[in-house]
């Protein structure tokens, strides 16, 4: 359940290396937008049709059935999944990577109905078209408010590379005079001292990231005004707010009681087998991965452990040994990209971090390209795994 990069690689793993088993994909959308390039569209480095992908060929050359429709519940105990259309569907085994749904409530005055009005861009391709054009339609001198998220939220440096986009786009344009201020829950964030020397070199004056300890409180918006008031200032008539609000598991994993008080689904960490019910494997931004954060690498090898438990549990094939890894890539400037890559193991019943490097300060600019043309390495062969 749930056609992104979770669901798509335990689906072409299990078809794939297990002929036996009958899968099935339920995915609504017609098109995959991918969340984990957004950022580059919004920076005019690449084009939506770069980052907008259709099941077409997956299904032309592969053995999973894709049905194209909601998924509206789940029994767990008749184990059937019921559709929109109001079929229900069984199964043996269900891998759930619904991905995340946003907190609407979590930013006073805002909601669903002015996500328009401030768009978030965090998740579907709509958004992420309104938030670049919004952004081109910035006039010089005009001042950015984005509002960043609390922990946990997919894609850890996701909201500052979506920041060094906006100032890469807005310096393109030759709109030199704005301001870009970032409202942040959290006391720091994912390569923070990578961003800021980034920023320093490359945007200097243009963006100003706040903690709140000095901003206190977001009080309340007003997305009829663009109108941002905090406990220590008001940011009036903003040309564009961003707001990327709290999340939880998606709704359907909610609603079927396959999360805890975390509002994400705890999983056994050595097959990513839900601890609520053993029939169930849930992957991807909607799980508790341990140490591992919510990143599209991470939904990918979390899903090949799950397929490969599956197949132990359903085939009585041998487990496999389990390898977690994430790697997250940022885009600072073109051509200028940093990453994080790290290695998990399994750890009193945990997935915990066993090794990990980073990007360091004062890297050359060979090293930074070099980082880029490895993000777009990885990028193609993600994709050729989930839609070829």
């Amino acid at each position: 359940m749930g056609g992104g990069v979770g669901g798509l690689i335990a689906a072409k793993n299990l078809a794939q290396l297990h002929p036996s088993v009958d899968v099935t994909l339920i995915e609504k959308s017609p098109t995959y937008v991918s969340n984990f390039n957004a950022n580059l569209y919004i920076g005019g480095l690449i084009t939506f049709d770069e980052i907008s992908h259709t099941y077409d060929q997956l299904v032309a050359s592969s053995p999973i059935k894709l049905i194209r429709q909601r998924a509206a519940a789940i029994d767990r105990k008749k184990k059937q999944v019921s559709l929109a259309s109001g079929e229900a569907l069984a199964y043996d085994r269900l891998v759930l990577s619904p991905g995340v749904d946003l907190r609407y409530d979590s930013i006073p005055g805002w909601g669903a109905e002015f996500e328009d009005l401030m768009p978030h861009a965090w998740k579907g391709g709509r958004q992420i078209a309104l938030l670049k054009l919004r952004l081109d339609a910035v006039e010089d001198g005009g001042t950015i408010v984005v509002l960043a998220p609390p922990n946990p939220y997919a894609c850890p440096p996701g909201p500052y590379e979506r920041v060094s986009m906006m100032a890469h786009a807005l310096r393109a344009a030759g709109k030199r005079n704005c301001k870009i201020i970032v409202l942040d829950p959290k006391e720091s964030f994912s390569m923070q001292g990578l961003f800021e020397e980034g920023w320093e070199s490359h945007y200097p004056g243009m963006i100003q990231w706040i903690d709140a300890s000095i901003y206190e409180t977001i009080q309340s918006v007003d997305p009829k005004t663009n109108t941002v008031v905090t406990g220590f200032d008001t940011y009036r008539n903003a040309a564009l707010v961003n707001v990327i609000p709290a999340q939880v598991a998606a709704a359907i994993a909610r609603d079927a009681g396959l999360v805890d008080e975390t509002g994400y689904c705890p999983i056994e960490a050595a097959t990513m087998r839900s601890m609520i019910d053993p029939d169930i494997y849930a992957l991807g931004d909607a799980c508790l991965g341990g140490d591992m954060p919510k990143s599209a690498y991470a939904a990918s090898s979390q899903a090949k452990v799950a397929a490969a438990a599956i197949a132990t549990d359903l085939l009585g094939k041998p487990p496999a040994s389990n390898s977690y890894e994430s790697v997250c890539w940022s885009e600072i400037e073109r051509d200028d990209a940093v990453k994080y890559a790290s290695r998990y193991e399994l750890r009193d019943a945990e997935i915990r971090l066993a090794a990990s490097t980073v990007s360091q300060m004062g890297e050359t600019a060979e090293l930074r390209k070099a980082n880029q043309q490895e993000k777009f390495r990885w990028n193609q062969t993600l994709v050729a795994d989930m839609f070829s």
